[in-house]
C-alpha cells in the first residue's frame, strides 16, 4: 500500500508491522467487519418482519394460516442451525438455478444426474463469467435470507408469546368501544406487546451476533475466516512470514464481540426502559415509584 512496502523482506520493525497491517489481505479482513455489521443491520429487521408475520399468522382465526404460522416456527426451531444452513442454502441455490434453466436452457431436463446437480452454463446464478462482486453479493444475499428465515422463526415464537401476554381485558374493552378486530390488533395489541417481547428479542439479538461466524458455511469470508487465514503460520514463501499468531487474532475478535454485545446491552436496556414507561408491568411500576 505504501512505497516503503514494495519489498517486505527488506524492512523490519514498526515499518514492517505497518506494512503488514495495511496489506491487501488485511484490508479484506477489515472489510469483513463491515460485512458482518451489514449482515446484522439487514438481517435483524428482516427476521423481525418474518417473525411478526409468523406470529400474526399463528394467531389467525383461519385454521390453515394458523397452522402455517405455527408450523414455520416449530419446524425451523426444531432443526439445528448448522444443519439448516448447510441444507437450505444448497437447496435454495439449486432451486433458483433449476427454475432459471427452464427458461434459458435449450434442453431443460431434470438436473439431477445420479448424485450430481447439473444445469447448463446459462442457468448458473450468477454466471461463471460474472465479476467476483456479483458472486459475493449473491452469497451475501443467500446468507441474509437464510439468517432471516432461521431467526425469524425464533422471533415468531417470542412475538406470539408477547401477544398472548397483553391483558385480554384491554382487548375486550377496545372491542366493547366498537373497534373491529383489525383495529384492536393494530391500535391496542401491537403497541403493547413490544414491552413483553423485548427481553426475548434482546436474547435473540445476542444469539444472532454470536451466530455470524456461521457465515463461512455460506461461502462468505467473514472475520473468523480471515483471522484464521492471517493468523496461521506463514513461511518464507509468503510476503510477510511469521509464526502462528492465531491466538492474537482471535483475542482481537473476542474483544470486538464483547464490546459489541456490551453496547447492544446498553441500547436494549434504554429501549426497554422507554417502552415500559406508563405500562402496567413490573418495570413500569418501578418507574412510577422512582418518579414519586
Amino acid at each position: 500500500m505504501f512505497a516503503a512496502c514494495a519489498d517486505p523482506k527488506a524492512i523490519e520493525g514498526l515499518t514492517w508491522l505497518t506494512c503488514y497491517l495495511t496489506s491487501g489481505k488485511h484490508l479484506d479482513f477489515y472489510w469483513s467487519f463491515v460485512v458482518v455489521l451489514g449482515l446484522l443491520a439487514i438481517t435483524a429487521p428482516a427476521a423481525l418482519t418474518m417473525g411478526f408475520l409468523g406470529a400474526t399468522a399463528a394467531r389467525s382465526r383461519f385454521l390453515p394460516l394458523s397452522l402455517l404460522g405455527k408450523g414455520y416456527a416449530a419446524i425451523v426451531r426444531g432443526v439445528p442451525d448448522i444443519v439448516f444452513f448447510l441444507f437450505f442454502v444448497i437447496a435454495l441455490d439449486q432451486g433458483i438455478e433449476y427454475l432459471k434453466s427452464l427458461a434459458v436452457c435449450d434442453d431443460p431436463g431434470w438436473p439431477w444426474q445420479g448424485l450430481e446437480f447439473r444445469v447448463c452454463q446459462e442457468a448458473k446464478v450468477p454466471l461463471g463469467a460474472s465479476p467476483a462482486i456479483w458472486h459475493q453479493a449473491y452469497g451475501f444475499g443467500l446468507a441474509v435470507f437464510t439468517f432471516a428465515i432461521v431467526f425469524g422463526a425464533f422471533a415468531a415464537n417470542v412475538l406470539y408469546g408477547a401477544m398472548g401476554a397483553v391483558p385480554k381485558a384491554q382487548l375486550e374493552t377496545a372491542e366493547a368501544y366498537g373497534m373491529s378486530h383489525a383495529q384492536v390488533f393494530r391500535r391496542i395489541l401491537v403497541p403493547q406487546m413490544w414491552v413483553y417481547a423485548l427481553p426475548g428479542l434482546s436474547n435473540l439479538w445476542m444469539i444472532l451476533i454470536k451466530a455470524t461466524p456461521l457465515l463461512f458455511l455460506l461461502g462468505v469470508k467473514d472475520i473468523v475466516y480471515w483471522a484464521r487465514e492471517l493468523g496461521g503460520s506463514k513461511t518464507q514463501a509468503y510476503e510477510y512470514p511469521h509464526s502462528d499468531w492465531r491466538l492474537w487474532y482471535f483475542l482481537g475478535l473476542l474483544v470486538f464481540y464483547l464490546c459489541f454485545t456490551k453496547v447492544s446491552e446498553i441500547v436494549l436496556t434504554r429501549l426497554s426502559a422507554r417502552l415500559s414507561r406508563g405500562q402496567a408491568t413490573a418495570a413500569g411500576e418501578a418507574q412510577r415509584k422512582a418518579a414519586a
